[in-house]
């Protein structure tokens, strides 16, 4: 191999390492621009498949990866977010919002009176543009879309390079008889097709190579259909292999996506293989970047189409692949079990979800907090009634829960996030720190009932009642200040504040007047350290109350 050859090869491989990085960060920029608005995307998805479908294509769009898409839909179907019926439209949207890079690829083979609109021509001074936008400016907004100009820069200066190094090969004799064989062979075809896919985890990047050969004029018309076919299958490995640690679901979710492509590319090669059989001289023709984008995205949206009113049929039919057996209990039990299924890592394909799935569970968190807050209340009140084993039960499952969504936002935190989103990670952390310490003033209230109960304290009636009141107005502060998490609505916050001076207000007006009780014999002493410990504590559950909704007026 000579010198210049072995050169050619460092100038593809460096090509296709920039298509690639270009990609990715190109993708990362349009993620973080998007932002919230992701988040929000979820929760169009309802049993209307249709909207499936759009938020498919969307997100497929911003991530410039349908692998990526379905690995995040298999890890919502393994959390339990979304059903199959619900992942099918998904799945059939990203693949139909994979064709977009297609088209920006093709955009390059336009022809020289053009070539001051080819994103080649432009795409150094992009990659410059965004690299000075990303070093100097102080701006969030502005480094993003420089993460985005870096990104379509470098992508397209890595097609020129690797369409640089093939030029040169374009003659050979042993491209020609590939091809040939390729073409002939539809099994053989889209085999290759759907290897290259596999290996590089990617079906945009191998349409780009595909594409860049055709810039060249090396490939005919019924390889490249095969090969593309073939692209559409091997884009299924990575979902496939990201399901082997998850439910039952989540695989049936990852084979409906094997079994949608499949489908469509049986359906489309023995229709080609046809064709060629007709029309020799069609099928042996040579084939562009911009055909190739349009057959990709004809036999994307016409497999969709297709397919879409059999999604129940393709459920039921992955139902025969992965067969029903007992699921193997390995995420624990009870609300820690249910929350650590939830927190699936599929779903760092996108952070914007990894971060709205990190705050419903810290709201489920709080939930379960809310109601462990009021049986210890209730112990306190009728100490003799209502047994404290529970509360202590139910502040071990909090405790681990706090654990988990630890782990989970430490793991979010080192994702590429923009400045809101890292604020939103921050004050989740805080937020669980606070739910945590709630738990734990419970836990102290129950060993307060228990020690009311062992020992035969009374309080007096007036106790009592004063017990209830600043009980009450402690869960309703507490309540809406976790609906302030879930929400985001600032009527919460409001009240959470309101309910934060009046329980001050309360706590101190209650400590003067039992001690004045205790003074004048009402109280005996036994009964009056432990009303002022309770109080105490459900003063300080107030103030953490007051916190959690301080976080979230933050995010406003």
């Amino acid at each position: 191999m000579a010198i210049g050859d072995i050169s050619n090869l460092f100038q593809f491989l460096g090509g296709l390492g920039m298509f690639l990085y270009g990609m990715n960060i190109m993708g990362d920029g349009m993620q973080k621009t998007a932002g919230s608005k992701m988040n929000q995307f979820l929760g169009m998805v309802t049993n209307r498949r249709i909207l499936g479908v759009v938020l498919g294509a969307l997100i497929t769009a911003i991530l410039h990866s349908s692998a990526a898409t379905t690995v995040m839909v298999v890890g919502f179907v393994n959390a339990g977010i979304l059903n199959l019926t619900q992942a099918v439209g998904v799945i059939m949207g990203a693949n139909v919002g994979t064709t977009i890079t297609a088209w920006m690829v093709s955009l390059n083979s336009l022809g020289d009176a053009f070539a001051m609109l080819q994103p080649a021509f432009f795409a150094p001074l992009m990659a410059g543009i965004g690299a000075f936008m990303m070093t100097f400016s102080k701006k969030q907004k502005m480094n993003m879309i420089g993460e985005i100009c870096v990104g379509v820069g470098l992508l397209f200066i890595g097609l020129t390079f690797m369409s640089g190094s093939i030029e040169p090969y374009t003659e050979a004799p042993i491209f020609a008889d590939i091809f040939r064989i390729l073409g002939g062979n539809p099994i053989l075809g889209i085999i290759a097709g759907a290897v290259i896919t596999a290996l590089l985890q990617s079906s945009t990047a191998s349409v780009g190579i595909l594409q860049t050969l055709a810039m060249n004029g090396v490939v005919s018309m019924s390889a490249a259909i095969y090969i593309t076919l073939g692209q559409n299958i091997g884009t299924c490995v990575t979902a496939v292999l990201s399901s082997a640690g998850a439910n039952r679901t989540a695989k049936r979710a990852a084979a409906i996506h094997l079994m949608f492509n499949t489908i469509g590319a049986v359906l489309f090669g023995m229709g080609m293989y046809i064709i060629a059989l007709v029309s020799p001289k069609f099928a042996l023709g040579s084939i562009n970047a911009v055909q190739i984008s349009m057959f990709h995205t004809i036999f994307n949206v016409t497999n969709t189409v297709l397919l879409y009113p059999f999604a129940n049929q393709l459920v039921k039919l992955s139902a025969l692949f992965v067969k029903e057996k007992e699921e193997p209990v390995s995420v624990g039990q009870g609300e820690e079990g249910e929350a650590l299924r939830h927190l699936d890592q599929r779903i760092f394909e996108s952070p914007a979800f990894a971060i709205d799935v990190a705050a419903t569970e810290v709201v489920h968190m709080g939930q379960v907090t809310i109601k462990n807050l009021k049986m210890a209340i209730d112990s306190l009140i009728n100490p003799e009634e209502v047994s404290t084993e529970q509360v202590y039960e139910v502040e071990k499952t909090i405790d681990r829960m706090e654990n988990m969504l630890t782990e989970y936002l430490i793991k979010v935190n080192n994702l590429s996030l923009n400045e809101r989103q890292k604020m939103v990670v921050n004050n989740l952390f805080y937020s669980i720190s606070d739910i945590e310490r709630v738990g734990d003033h419970a836990e102290n209230l129950a060993e307060s009932a228990d020690y009311i109960r062992e020992h035969q304290v009374n309080f007096s009636g007036v106790g009592i009642d004063d017990l209830k009141a600043i009980g009450n107005m402690v869960v309703k502060s507490f309540s809406h200040a976790v609906e302030a998490r879930r929400t985001g609505n600032m009527d919460d916050v409001r009240k959470v504040s309101q309910y934060e001076d009046e329980v001050d207000n309360l706590e101190e007006e209650m400590r003067e007047e039992h001690i004045n009780r205790l003074s004048s014999g009402q109280c005996d002493s036994s009964a009056g350290v432990i009303f002022l410990d309770v109080i105490n504590n459900l003063e300080r559950i107030s103030d953490h109350a007051y916190n959690l909704a301080g976080y979230v007026k933050n995010e406003m």
